[in-house]
């Protein structure tokens, strides 16, 4: 589905299908489903894998070029090792730095991440049964735009109308959000190594004194 194909969704959802009267330009369309895009890929990012070289000697490695990124998930080096050796690392803006034995020297490293994303004119990366949910984000968001602009201006359904919009959006948008925390990687639990920043651990034995 392209961007296109999910506005026409958004609009018939929301019964703003009279192209001659719509409640909503294209443009704010497009907004909220950026918004519940944005969403979505937070909870759900679009996995990907990316080989960098390192230097020799230092543990640092610039993920500066990895546009879009969401999260990273795990380090491998040295790549190319079966089972893989994954390392230790913390993550300060751009840069990883490796926290296991071993010393970068010069091979290369996998950056396992998630990125944002896309949806756009051509076609989009989200998964097809996860694209009513962007949707029901979208109109969420839409509804509850429209409630507050709504406030104190004169409309033919009068007030209640803004109120009911409310409300439905305020619902949409309750739905989304728990979809995508039961979908989010924060809230899943994984069979696997967490990687997590290196901190040292506290001994409990060692009376530190006053």
């Amino acid at each position: 589905m392209n961007l296109a194909g999910m506005r026409v969704i958004v609009r018939r959802d929301l019964h703003d299908e009279d192209a001659n009267n719509y409640r909503w330009t294209d443009n704010e369309i497009d907004r909220h489903i950026a918004h519940a895009l944005k969403d979505y890929s937070e909870a759900a990012p679009r996995e990907q894998k990316a080989t960098k070289t390192t230097t020799s000697g230092s543990r640092e490695i610039s993920v500066s070029d990895l546009t879009d990124r969401v999260m990273v998930e795990a380090v491998e080096y040295p790549a190319g090792k079966f089972p893989k050796c994954y390392q230790r690392f913390s993550l300060w803006a751009d840069t990883i730095t490796l926290l296991g034995a071993h010393v970068p020297d010069g091979s290369n490293a996998c950056v396992y991440y998630g990125k944002l994303h896309t949806l756009d004119a051509q076609a989009s990366t989200i998964p097809a049964w996860h694209e009513d949910l962007v949707v029901t984000g979208a109109c969420g968001y839409a509804s509850v735009e429209w409630a507050a602009f709504a406030i104190n201006r004169v409309n033919t359904g009068g007030s209640v109308a803004a109120r009911e919009l409310l409300a439905w959006g305020s619902g949409r948008l309750a739905f989304f959000r728990q979809e995508l925390k039961r979908l989010g990687r924060q809230g899943r639990v994984r069979v696997k190594t967490l990687y997590m920043p290196y901190s040292e651990p506290v001994n409990k034995t060692t009376d530190p004194g006053p």
